[in-house]
């Protein structure tokens, strides 16, 4: 047996058990090289829409592809190992009915293997969930801000400041978790409603935006290492890669024209025989 299979997979049942415990760290993740390096410290790898606009420049995530998200989710099983890894489903692969939510959810999953995917999901997706789960598609919930919606919306705001807003936040996870959710992210509301909505369903929730109150939190990876001038307020910066690699390129620049770059130890030689001096 290969070492990676011997290597066990985090499930569903790992992080239900989560539940009010130790929160759940997840990140996402669009490559192999990223995915190897965040998977030891994870157990929840995300393969999210927004690789549309952190990987491909998109000004939203409404332009992401079903082959876009099969492509980073075969870069990302390739490379983890242990993490549960979960794909996004785009938008307009699942609202429709819940007999297309199904095809394309298998297909994301024949695809890639990953051991999930996730919808953002309205009241109107409890039916989705339910056939997905029934028929054997683990499914995470996104309740609040749903980035899918930004142009109902009129962008990215955050959600319950109303009394209506608040009820249906709550009327959606809910939803979800009636409907089989194993996991719900709870994006931008306040830490009163996301506690309130912690407390209302029986599955883990994951937080971005909505306080330590949630079983677990996630961050867009980029946002989280310092590759953006700007991210949301949510964000900590853990690091200031955008600073290291522009420092980078410009010491790399200098280098070239300059000409110490390639050095002597960084070129090849040939190798030629000796002469017979006997």
């Amino acid at each position: 047996m290969s070492a990676q299979n011997q290597t066990r997979r985090k499930t569903v049942k790992d992080l239900a058990a989560a539940k009010g415990e130790t929160p759940l760290v997840c990140l996402t993740a669009y490559t192999a090289p990223m995915a190897e390096l965040l998977d030891p410290h994870c157990d929840v790898l995300l393969v999210g829409d927004s690789l549309g606009m952190v990987v491909h420049g998109l000004p939203s995530t409404v332009g992401v592809t079903m082959e876009m998200m099969i492509l980073h989710g075969q870069a990302v099983m390739r490379g983890s190992k242990q993490a549960f890894v979960v794909v996004d489903m785009p938008f307009g692969s699942y609202e429709t009915n819940p007999d297309q939510a199904f095809l394309n959810a298998a297909e994301l999953m024949q695809k890639t293997g990953c051991q999930a995917v996730k919808i953002e999901s309205g009241t109107f997706a409890r039916a989705q969930i339910a056939h997905l789960v029934e028929r054997g598609v683990p499914v995470m919930g996104h309740v609040g801000l749903r980035p899918q919606a930004v142009n109902v919306d009129g962008g990215f705001r955050a959600k319950g400041r109303t009394e209506a807003g608040w009820a249906r936040a709550i009327e959606e996870a809910v939803a979800a978790d009636e409907a089989g959710a194993f996991a719900i992210v709870v994006e931008g509301v306040s830490q009163d409603l996301a506690a309130e909505i912690t407390n209302a369903v029986s599955c883990p929730t994951i937080g971005i935006g909505a306080s330590p109150t949630c079983d677990g939190q996630i961050l867009v990876t980029d946002d989280m290492l310092g590759m953006f001038d700007w991210t949301p307020k949510f964000v900590r910066k853990f690091a200031n890669l955008r600073g290291e690699i522009e420092t980078a390129a410009k010491d790399y620049a200098a280098a070239v024209r300059e000409r110490s770059f390639p050095g002597a130890d960084e070129l090849y030689r040939i190798k030629r025989p000796q002469k017979d001096t006997s």
